[in-house]
């Protein structure tokens, strides 16, 4: 009884900081149109960093520009796999971080998928100039900094029975076995 509550407090916390991640984002984009676009870069940080309001047709350095439909597919595609894995990996302290990610990642691609919905471009608006980096916003830094500290996460905190573990709760890791037996077994 003790774990099922945990998992439904840790679905509902879940829930509600998606939601307010995904505002914040919202949040901060429209901040960007009323105090960013049609005027001038405002500069935090001379020859560093800079607000700089951009509608971003595509994905980061400007590849696939105009393909909105693949976006929103990918991005509805990824949502499902983080929702499995959400509800399939098991509800403990090991696997607290990773759903952590996970929420983040997911309500990063929301956000940037609510732009491209809405208005076909989204608003990226933070800049480093001093490396020349793409313009991103918010919700790219969900994604982008979850991600790699998930990767990072199950790399270094996780030993290879950890990760069998989380793979057999995915149901990957009898995939993998069946999959590795039939291969030696020549079926």
């Amino acid at each position: 009884m003790k774990n099922a509550n945990y998992a439904k407090r840790s679905i509902l916390t879940g829930v509600i900081a998606f939601v307010l991640l995904v505002l914040f984002d919202q949040f901060t984009k429209k901040l960007a149109v009323l105090n960013l676009k049609g005027r001038d870069p405002v500069i935090l940080i001379r020859n560093v960093f800079q607000l700089f309001y951009l509608e971003n047709h595509g994905a980061a350095f400007g590849i696939l520009q105009g393909k909105r439909i693949i976006f929103l597919i990918i991005t509805i595609v990824i949502l499902i796999l983080i929702i499995y894995c959400y509800l399939k990996l098991p509800f403990n302290r090991k696997c607290r971080l990773l759903r952590v990610f996970m929420v983040l990642i997911a309500a990063g691609a929301v956000g940037n998928a609510i732009d491209r919905a809405s208005q076909q471009y989204v608003v990226d608006f933070f800049y480093f100039n001093l490396i020349n980096f793409p313009v991103f916003n918010v919700a790219d830094i969900y994604v982008t900094c979850s991600t790699i500290l998930l990767v990072l996460t199950i790399l270094f905190r996780f030993r290879d029975d950890d990760v069998n573990e989380l793979l057999k709760s995915l149901s990957l890791k009898k995939h993998r076995d069946t999959e590795r037996n039939e291969n030696e077994t020549g079926i």
